[in-house]
C-alpha cells in the first residue's frame, strides 16, 4: 500500500484509522517563507504562535493514528524577522514561482510583532516546547548539517546552513531500531585513549561507566550508535511537477529505518513531491502521504509507482 491522498490535513488525518501508523515523517510548510496560492495552505499566518498552534493541532491528530509505540520526525527550518526573501507579491511572503524577486528595500520584509529587526524568530524550538506540552514525549533534536547550503553574504552572522530534525514520541517507551541506523565505530584510533573494549576512558573508568550509559549497539564493536548531527547535501528532487521545498531521501533513510518495521506504515501529512513515500517504499514500507495540492499529488504518484520496492530494515512483533 503507498497512498497519496488529495485534501487537507484537518480533514483527511481523522479519516484514517487510529493506531494503524509505525511512525510520521514530514516536513511542513516553513512559516512566511513560501506562498502555494491555496486557502487552507500553513505557513501564511500572521504570527509564529498562530502558525506553531494550527502545527500542534495537525500534529495531535497524527498522534491518533499512530501505533502506541509510534514516533513523529519533523524537519523544520527557521526565519528571520524583516528577512527580504520572505517579502512577496502581495501578502509578504515568497510566491511560489520561479520568477525572481526583486530585490527588498531596507526594513521590508517579514514583520512580527514584538519581535526586534533582524531577530532569528526560533520556530523549530517553538514548536518543540509546543508539541512537548501537548503531551508528546520531546526526545532528540537532531541537526540536519548541510555541506552544500544556500550561499550567503551576511556581515553580522554565520551563514545559515542547518536545519532541525525533531523526534518526538508518542509513548514513553516507543520503537526505535538504533542497531539499525548504527554508524562505522571510529573506537580504534590508537591515537584516543579508548580501553579494551572499545569505551573511552576517563580516570580509568569509561563513559557508561561513568554515567549509566547504553552498551555499545548490541555489542557490536565495529558499530556505534548514531550521532544527533547528519551531514547531508541538499538534493532537489529533479522531477515532474517539481516543488520548490525538498529533502532527499539519504536525509529520512535512518528515520524510516528506526521509526518503521519491514512492512510498516510510514505517513507524511505533508507529502509535497512525494520524497517520504518514495523512500518508505524503496525501504520495504508501506506508506500514506497527504498533499493539499492536487498538481503535487498528480507527481509523487507518478514518482512513487516508478520506485522499486526494496526489503531492508528492521523487523519486530506487531
Amino acid at each position: 500500500m503507498n497512498k497519496i491522498l488529495i485534501g487537507d490535513v484537518y480533514d483527511v488525518l481523522p479519516k484514517l484509522p487510529r493506531g494503524s501508523v509505525d511512525c510520521c515523517i514530514t516536513s511542513p510548510p516553513y512559516f512566511k517563507l513560501r506562498d502555494y496560492d491555496h486557502p487552507h495552505q500553513i505557513g501564511t499566518e500572521d504570527t509564529p504562535e498562530q502558525f506553531v498552534h494550527r502545527l500542534m493541532h495537525a500534529f495531535r491528530m497524527v498522534r491518533d493514528v499512530l501505533r502506541d509505540d509510534g514516533t513523529l520526525w519533523i524537519v523544520i527550518g527557521d526565519t528571520w524577522n524583516t528577512y527580504p526573501g520572505n517579502r512577496g507579491r502581495s501578502n509578504g511572503i515568497n510566491k511560489n514561482s520561479d520568477r525572481a524577486r526583486p530585490a527588498a528595500a531596507p526594513g521590508s520584509g517579514l514583520t512580527v510583532k514584538g519581535l526586534k529587526n533582524k531577530d532569528m524568530i526560533g520556530i523549530p524550538w517553538m514548536l518543540a516546547f509546543a508539541l512537548r506540552a501537548d503531551g508528546w514525549y520531546l526526545r532528540s533534536d537532531i541537526i540536519w548539517a548541510k555541506p552544500n547550503p544556500m550561499p550567503g553574504s551576511y556581515r553580522d552572522r554565520p551563514t545559515y546552513s542547518h536545519e532541525h530534525i525533531l523526534l518526538l514520541s508518542k509513548s514513553a517507551q516507543y520503537h526505535c531500531d538504533m542497531k539499525a541506523i548504527a554508524e562505522p565505530s571510529k573506537t580504534n584510533d590508537p591515537r584516543r585513549p579508548y580501553g579494551a573494549r572499545g569505551a573511552w576512558k576517563v580516570d580509568g573508568r569509561s563513559a557508561n561507566q561513568r554515567h549509566g550509559g547504553e552498551p555499545r549497539t548490541a555489542g557490536d564493536p565495529t558499530k556505534r550508535n548514531k550521532r544527533d548531527v547528519w551531514s547531508v547535501p541538499v538534493k532537489p528532487y529533479q522531477g515532474e511537477g517539481e516543488h520548490p521545498a525538498t529533502y532527499s531521501e539519504e536525509l529520512i533513510t535512518p528515520c524510516i529505518l528506526a521509526g518503521s518495521r519491514s512492512g510498516g506504515i510510514v505517513l507524511d501529512p505533508f507529502v509535497g513531491s512525494g520524497t517520504t513515500s518514495a523512500a518508505a517504499k524503496r525501504l520495504g514500507r508501506q506508506s500514506i502521504g497527504i498533499e493539499l495540492n492536487a498538481s503535487y499529488a498528480a507527481a509523487a504518484r507518478k514518482r512513487i509507482s516508478t520506485t522499486p520496492v526494496g526489503n531492508l530494515g528492521s523487523d519486530g512483533p506487531r
